[in-house]
C-alpha cells in the first residue's frame, strides 16, 4: 500500500495563475501545462528567492529528495511551455498555506 501523500507547506498561493499566449482559452485541455502549487513553491523558493534545496525542503516540511523530484518536474513544465507556446496553468497540489502571515501577505519564513 503506498504512503498518503503528505500535505506541503506554501508561504501563498501566487497572485497570477496563468501565464502563457493570449490566444488561447484555458480550458484547452491540450494547449495548457498544469504546474502544482508546490511547484510553484519551489521555483519561487529556490530560483526567486535563492535558497538551496536543504533551506527549501525544511521550509515546506518534506524531504530534500522530495524537493528536488518537485524541482525537476516543475522546470519541465516551465520548458515545455516556452518552447511549446502553452499556457502555464498552476492550480491544485497538496499543500497548506503558511500560518505565520503578516500584513504585507509574506511570513516570517520566506523573508
Amino acid at each position: 500500500m503506498a504512503r498518503p501523500m503528505k500535505d506541503r507547506k506554501v508561504c501563498k498561493e501566487p497572485r497570477t495563475k496563468v501565464f502563457g499566449p493570449s490566444k488561447y482559452e484555458v480550458e484547452d485541455e491540450g494547449l495548457c501545462i498544469y504546474m502544482s502549487i508546490e511547484e510553484y513553491e519551489v521555483i519561487r523558493l529556490m530560483d526567486y528567492c535563492k535558497h538551496n534545496q536543504i533551506s527549501c525542503a525544511e521550509f515546506m516540511g518534506v524531504a530534500r529528495s522530495t524537493v528536488q523530484r518537485i524541482y525537476e518536474s516543475a522546470r519541465q513544465k516551465i520548458a515545455s511551455s516556452l518552447v511549446e507556446g502553452k499556457k502555464l496553468v498552476i492550480t491544485g497540489g497538496h499543500y497548506t498555506v503558511c500560518e505565520q502571515q503578516e500584513h504585507d501577505g509574506s511570513c516570517n519564513n520566506c523573508k
